[in-house]
């Protein structure tokens, strides 16, 4: 009995330490299982915790020309990122863990240190400072907080403003020429309505800003004058500039004003037109004194012409009954007296032309012809006064042309002159017609004395002559090319020069073979015209 109790006793005692056991095994089990949860949990953590660091660094290297910090309320530096650190070949490893007095002289941080303490006390705020090396720096301080509101890190982001700056200095320059300039500076949408008025526009039109801003840009333009606004806004559309385009204009008070428009178009950072800049200076006193200009020169042109006419026709007679005699001597001395009355009298109507054109009482006679003719009657007539230059012509066939004759005559008599003129020692003078697509180029070739560059620039314009101290003993007054520049323009071309000093020069133009405008209208208009 004794050997069953003790059987059952040890039995009792194994059952025992079975259930302890067991029940270790489970604590051991619910520990593992715990540390599996813990060892994931930490995983995700550390995962998250790289996502981080990399969302951080990727946020701070993305905003440009900037340095992004965090520091933690005991002032040492969490994080440090940016294009400047990257840009100074600094690593950001190295400043993490720091104290900014490790960064930085002493007098520096003691600067900037109630900054810190402004920032870990919770006040958001921003600072422009500027570096010894001269950028401007705008830098912003943002509290970083926890759930209840407690302060946990401090966000330092300094971002490099020196562009900006220099923007708004440049912006602020710009404002200030525009409000003092002595133009109307006027700027406009792409639908002509007005967005500023600078104080010389007021001053110019006698409008006030808040009568002007928002309205339509037709509301200074005279009735008869509309359809110009429609082709300026057509070039500016495009992109073209509308430059130095006299005109006129209407005041408040109902007076017409004589103004030189330029007007330009706008464009964003992306080369999208985005609206007009116009400048109208006033040259009502300018166009006054021209007119009286013009008039004096064609009263008195009027008075010259009238008795040279006589002059030259009391030569003609004499060579007439001299050439009966047989006298050559003085047929030659009366030729050159006739020759020079000749020059004489291209000087006076190349006067009475300019005043005409200034006017505007020129008028184009659009014709149908054959250009060839022309260039050999021209040619011919040239010659015969001028016997020591050779003047060769270069055209194959007829090229047929609409245009004013006359005027197209008188483009080649004044640059066969002025060949002839700048080529004081003789020499070719080559006249040259060939049809180059759905135009004819024409172009008048010497071996004279050519022209300089600057000079070239300004050859076209009125009563300029060219500052050459051979070229100043060449007679004229500087109005044959100018001329010939407007009469080219009434048929929509322009002069092109091509010279080299000492090896001559080649004046050229083109001509469309079917005109591009409406040869019946009476009335020219410069800013339909395709330059």
């Amino acid at each position: 009995m004794e050997n069953l109790k003790e059987l059952q006793e040890k039995l009792s005692q194994s059952e025992k330490e079975k259930q302890e056991l067991l029940l270790r095994v489970k604590e051991l089990s619910d520990i593992i299982a715990q540390s599996k949860l813990d060892f994931t949990e930490n995983k995700k953590i550390q995962k998250k915790i790289i996502f981080n660091e990399r969302l951080f660094k990727s946020v701070a290297l993305n905003i440009p020309k900037s340095l992004i910090i965090i520091i933690d309320p005991s002032f040492h530096v969490v994080a440090i990122e940016g294009e400047i650190l990257q840009n100074m070949g600094l690593n950001s490893a190295a400043y993490e863990g720091k104290y900014p007095n490790d960064l930085v002289a002493l007098g520096q941080y003691e600067i900037s240190k109630h900054l810190y303490e402004r920032l870990i006390s919770g006040e958001k705020f921003s600072v422009a400072r500027k570096a010894e090396t001269g950028e401007d720096y705008m830098v912003h301080y943002v509290p970083l907080k926890n759930d209840d509101h407690e302060v946990e890190a401090g966000l330092i982001i300094a971002l490099d403003i020196s562009s900006i700056k220099e923007a708004e200095e440049k912006s602020a320059k710009l404002a200030a020429i525009i409000a003092s300039s002595d133009d109307a500076i006027i700027s406009k949408t792409l639908n002509g309505i007005i967005t500023s008025w600078n104080n010389s526009a007021e001053r110019t039109f006698g409008y006030a800003p808040h009568e002007m801003i928002g309205e339509p840009i037709l509301k200074l333009i005279p009735q008869d004058r509309k359809q110009e606004e429609v082709h300026i806004l057509s070039r500016l559309r495009k992109g073209e500039r509308v430059e130095h385009f006299e005109t006129k204009r209407v005041k408040k008070d109902g007076n017409l004003i004589d103004v030189s428009l330029t007007i330009s178009p706008i464009k964003d950072s992306m080369g999208k037109i985005i609206g007009l800049s116009k400048i109208a200076r006033d040259i009502t006193e300018r166009k006054q004194e021209e007119q009286r200009k013009n008039d004096f020169v064609a009263i008195v042109s009027h008075e010259l012409k009238t008795p040279l006419t006589s002059i030259t026709g009391y030569i003609q007679l004499m060579l007439l009954k001299l050439r009966k005699e047989g006298n050559e001597q003085h047929v030659d001395i009366l030729g050159k007296a006739e020759n020079q009355a000749k020059k004489m009298a291209a000087m006076i109507q190349d006067f009475l032309d300019l005043a005409k054109m200034e006017d505007g009482k020129i008028r184009m006679n659009y014709t149908a012809f054959d250009l060839k003719p022309l260039v050999e009657e021209i040619v011919a007539d040239v010659q015969f006064n001028s016997p020591i230059h050779e003047i060769c012509i270069s055209i194959n066939s007829s090229i047929n042309i609409c245009a004013d004759r006359d005027k197209i005559g008188q483009v080649l008599i004044n640059l066969l002159s002025n060949a002839i003129k700048y080529s004081p020692k003789g020499g070719n003078i080559t006249i040259t017609c060939k049809i180059q697509e759905e135009k004819v180029a024409v172009a008048v070739t010497d071996e004279g004395l050519g022209i300089s560059t600057a000079d070239q620039k300004r050859l076209c314009d009125r009563f300029y002559r060219v500052n050459n101290d051979l070229a100043k003993s060449v007679s004229g007054f500087g109005i044959g090319l100018y001329l010939v520049s407007e009469i080219l323009r009434y048929h929509h071309s322009k002069i092109m020069i091509e010279s080299k000093e000492g090896k001559g020069s080649t004046f050229s133009f083109l001509l469309a073979l079917q005109p591009d405008f409406d040869v019946t209208t009476k009335n020219f208009d410069p800013i339909a015209s395709n330059h």
